[in-house]
């Protein structure tokens, strides 16, 4: 029997993978599989022999090892998920077996050929290092974590609020509306900041509007500066109780809030997501000297449509 190990058709198996899904991240957990030995045979392609014993008419089997298998699943997909190693599998197999028809027609010496090779080798290589740099990305000290979340701390406040909001004119609405809103506006701001409900502020916001809403919905939870209009980010500085000015709206209408609660999660609540964030800004940064300075011709990629 002869045995088989890892060729150039393992680029073709990349296929298999984007089918199943990204290959895990460092520091995932490592699938435990059965007790298989290095030398035990994983696959056997029965009356299958490539190269010098095909050429001579041999019968014999290809044997792939666990070792060889790990090696190939390891280079495609670190912690490769047992249920597609299965499907690696048979596709390995099955480019094997139409390689070596390849071969034998020759097709391995075409110059097509040489052309898919040298731009699978730069594919390979591009896609080890995308690996690479998303591990050096991940590779992140406590101290910055804890540097990033002191000079961002803003960012991670988490406030409830109460919101009063009344609404744009309608279609066809006279002129004369628009002032008068605001000044509606202004006056449910005065009310609201003696100590007045948001919630039945807010009722007559809607009855001034012809909108009938029994129960308006004012509340607001866990509220980051990011999830709100940049225009209304200012809101985020109010301390509890404080009620904020009249914010315009792109659509006609008017915003009022009413800080109820704010606190900020600890460092170790956040540590996580802050290494995520940390990981993507770094990992976009190392592809910036890959991006940019190149020149296409514009004739030969996009020439102009005949007339």
């Amino acid at each position: 029997m002869r045995a088989w190990w890892l060729t150039s058709w393992a680029l073709l198996l990349v296929a298999a993978l984007t089918a199943y899904g990204a290959p895990a991240l460092p520091g995932q957990r490592q699938e435990v599989l059965p007790a298989v030995a290095p030398g035990d045979a994983v696959i056997t392609v029965h009356g299958f022999c490539a190269g010098a014993a095909a050429s001579a008419s041999q019968v014999c089997d290809t044997v792939i090892t666990r070792a060889q298998f790990d090696a190939l699943a390891e280079a495609l997909s670190p912690d490769m998920p047992r249920p597609l190693r299965l499907k690696v599998a048979s596709t390995y197999v099955r480019m094997m077996r139409m390689a070596a028809v390849a071969e034998a027609r020759g097709l391995d010496k075409t110059a097509a050929f040489a052309e898919e090779l040298r731009y699978a080798r730069l594919q390979l290589l591009s896609q080890d290092l995308t690996r690479v740099l998303q591990e050096e990305a991940h590779n992140i000290a406590a101290s910055q974590v804890a540097e990033y979340y002191n000079l961002h701390r803003q960012d991670f406040e988490r406030a409830t609020l109460e919101r009063i909001f009344v609404p744009g004119a309608k279609a066809g609405s006279a002129p004369g509306d628009s002032a008068g809103r605001a000044q509606l506006a202004a006056a449910l701001r005065g009310r609201a900041a003696v100590g007045e409900s948001p919630r039945v502020l807010q009722v007559e916001a809607f009855r001034a509007a012809g909108m009938a809403v029994a129960e308006p919905q004012v509340d607001m939870t866990n509220v980051l500066r990011e999830s709100l209009p940049p225009a209304h980010a200012g809101v985020m500085g109010l301390r509890p109780g404080e009620v904020s000015e009249v914010l315009s709206d792109p659509g006609g209408g008017y915003f009022i809030y009413k800080m109820i609660a704010k606190d900020t999660p600890a460092l170790s609540d956040l540590e996580p997501g802050i290494r995520e964030r940390l990981a993507s800004e770094r990992y976009r940064d190392s592809l910036k000297r890959f991006e940019g300075d190149v020149v296409f011709n514009d004739d030969y990629f996009d020439p102009p449509l005949p007339r």
